[in-house]
Parts: structure tokens; C-alpha cells; sequence
């Protein structure tokens, strides 16, 4: 970095992986894209160390005195922001600072705040989605989706806290709550007469990689008295990609402990079909991407009917998420798909107004 750099510019070590580099002005934001630049592309080369060929990268952040602050503690801070947003970018690469970024930072922790207090106080709760044989229309189960309503904030979408909790963590005392409340209600239905219905929990990338998985469903099933494989857990394809090897042994624990498995958002990430093959699962689940436009677009036609096929040849079953008209649901039909769920057959609900949904099914879905 100092090779990059000219004399009158300072570079310190902050800490830990975190530098500092200081340009004298005057500069102009097309100046220091080139540095920016250099230096992101010269931390990335590949390097010997002890006779291996090793490899690293920079996020670079970017601050300029004076519109993005007039004292250094300022100047430190938002650069510091720019870097994390270069990181969210997928690294190796530099963002400038932005007003936007103090928002979203201040928005970021003000919901990480909020969480913690709600997983506490019970702010969040668990809304199911039903999944049906797709022959006959009847309900088999359902997905375990999670909901939060603050006092203060209202309801707050998934899509606007889940990555805040992934990236602070917390993401994964949140899966252990969800984990725990979804084997309590299995419990409650084995002891109702519903224990032919199953439930699918998503677990997060942190949740599957963090080393405690086992030991905690281990102690859940120990304490509800439920059988395992009415429980069935889903791993996001990108998640179960990062590290193959050890997704196929953690997968085979968990398959010989009796829970059923997942590959949830087939087709959306990058999988090897050799690992697909060696995978120890039960079932994957076809993107709601491919089938909302299976009625006019022949290439996703093409792809969900070709990933039928390769499922059931593999001997996995197949559910297609977001099935919302009885064109699509009839197009799933002809393929031989397994279950699906969508709107057509039912939206999100609190589990209590699951049991009573179940209970009013006495026939199947008009146009079984």
C-alpha cells in the first residue's frame, strides 16, 4: 500500500485488518477513484507465503474533507461506512460515502435494537404458509415464515429485518427461537390428532456453518418428545454451496437423526449436480421465479419441467413455491410435480388460525 501511495499521504494501521490512508489535498473525486482503484486491484494478486500461493482483497471506503465531515473523527466514520457498503457489495471493490449510508446505518441499528427487545418480549411471532399434495389439494404441512410487530414501529417486513439480524448476527438466536417455537407447536399437534402434518423451518447460512446445529435440535427433540422427521429443514442452495464438503457431512447427521431436508431456491444459486447427487436430502424446492411466469415464458416451462425430472431421478420429491392460479398449479400437475404452496391455496396465517384452516378443509381445493 505504501508502494501505491506518495510521500506526503499517511498510511496507519487502525487495527486488526483495518487501515487508514490519508491523501493531501486538493483532490478530486476522480483522483481518488485511482487510487482507490490501484489499490484494490495490488491487494488482489495472489501472493506466495511459506511456498503456497495465498490470496486476499480490500474494501475500500471512501470520505472527502470537507462535505463529508470537517474533523477526522467524522471523516473516519463515514469512510468507515463506505467500507462496510463496499463489503455488502461483494468486496474488492471501493464506495464513495453517502448521506444514504448514515441513514441506512442509523435505520440498521435502530432495528437491531428493536429485535432484541422483541425476541424478549415476544414481539415475534410465527405466521405458516400450507403446502399441499399437488394430486389431490390436501394440506401436508406447512412453512414456517417469521413476523415481527413492534409498539413502536409497526409491522416490520422480512425483507427489511432479516438482513439486518444476518448481518449483525443476531441472525441466529432468532433461527434458535424459531427453531424451538416450531417444534413446541408440532408438539401441540401431535397432542391435538395432527401429527400427520409436518413443518418446514428455514435455517440460515450462520445457523448451518456456526458448529452448535446438532446439539441444539438434539435437546429440542429431547425436550418436546417430537419425532424428527416431521420437522424439515431448509438450507438456501447458495448456503449449502459455500462449503460442499461439509454441508454433505453436516446433512448426513442431521438425515441420521431422522429430520427431513431441503434444498430450498432451486435454480437461483450455482450447484454442481455432482453435489446434488451426494447431497443427503428429501426434497428441493423450485424458486417461485420459475413458476410465476410458467404460463407464457417456455424457458422457465422448460426449466421447472427439466428440474422435475432430474429430482425424481435422483429419487427427490419436489415443491414448487408460488403457485397463485390454476394454470400453474394444472402445469405442475401434468409434470408430476409433488407439493406446492402459493396463494392459490392459502396465504400466510398465525398458527392459530392454521389449526382452524386445517380443520375447515373437509374437501380438497376446488379443481383437485
Amino acid at each position: 500500500m505504501k508502494d501505491l501511495l506518495r510521500d506526503v499521504d499517511t498510511l496507519a494501521r487502525l487495527g486488526g485488518d483495518e487501515f487508514i490512508i490519508v491523501l493531501a489535498g486538493p483532490l478530486t473525486p476522480d483522483s481518488v477513484t485511482g487510487v482507490a482503484v490501484r489499490l484494490v486491484e495490488s491487494l488482489s494478486q495472489p501472493y506466495q507465503l511459506a511456498g503456497h500461493t495465498a490470496h486476499s482483497g480490500a474494501s475500500v471506503g471512501v470520505a472527502l474533507f470537507p462535505d463529508d465531515g470537517e474533523d477526522a473523527a467524522t471523516l473516519i466514520r463515514h469512510a468507515d461506512m463506505a467500507m462496510y457498503a463496499a463489503k455488502r457489495e461483494g468486496r474488492n471493490n471501493f464506495q464513495f460515502f453517502s448521506p444514504a449510508m448514515n441513514a441506512a446505518t442509523h435505520e440498521h441499528l435502530l432495528l437491531e435494537n428493536r429485535m432484541w427487545g422483541a425476541l424478549h418480549a415476544e414481539g415475534f411471532s410465527l405466521h405458516l404458509q400450507a403446502q399441499v399434495a399437488l394430486d389431490t389439494g390436501r394440506v401436508i404441512g406447512a412453512e414456517v415464515l417469521l413476523r415481527w410487530h413492534d409498539s413502536e414501529l409497526g409491522s416490520v417486513e422480512p425483507s427489511r429485518f432479516i438482513p439486518v439480524a444476518e448481518e449483525s448476527g443476531m441472525i441466529v438466536p432468532l433461527g434458535d427461537w424459531v427453531l424451538a417455537q416450531a417444534m413446541a407447536l408440532l408438539a401441540e399437534w401431535q397432542r391435538d390428532g395432527l401429527d400427520h402434518l409436518r413443518l418446514a423451518v428455514n435455517l440460515s447460512a450462520r445457523q448451518f456453518s456456526g458448529g452448535a446445529l446438532l446439539e441444539r435440535l438434539d435437546e429440542l427433540v429431547a425436550r418436546y418428545g417430537i419425532d424428527p422427521a416431521r420437522l424439515e429443514l431448509e438450507i438456501t442452495e447458495t448456503a449449502a454451496m459455500r462449503d460442499p464438503e461439509n454441508t454433505c457431512e453436516l446433512l448426513r447427521e442431521l438425515r441420521t437423526r431422522g429430520f427431513k431436508l431441503a434444498i430450498d431456491d432451486f435454480g437461483t444459486g450455482y450447484s454442481s449436480l455432482a453435489y446434488l447427487k451426494l447431497f443427503a436430502i428429501d426434497r428441493i424446492k423450485i424458486d417461485r421465479g420459475f413458476v410465476k411466469d410458467i404460463e407464457h415464458n417456455p424457458n422457465d416451462a422448460v426449466i421447472v419441467a427439466a428440474t422435475i425430472g432430474l429430482a425424481h431421478a435422483l429419487g427427490l420429491a419436489v415443491v414448487a413455491e408460488g403457485v397463485e392460479t390454476q394454470a400453474q398449479w394444472g402445469f405442475l400437475r401434468e409434470k408430476l410435480g409433488d407439493e406446492a404452496q402459493g396463494y392459490l391455496f392459502a396465504r400466510p396465517m398465525p398458527a392459530s388460525e392454521f389449526r382452524e384452516f386445517i380443520r375447515r378443509q373437509a374437501q380438497p381445493v376446488p379443481g383437485a
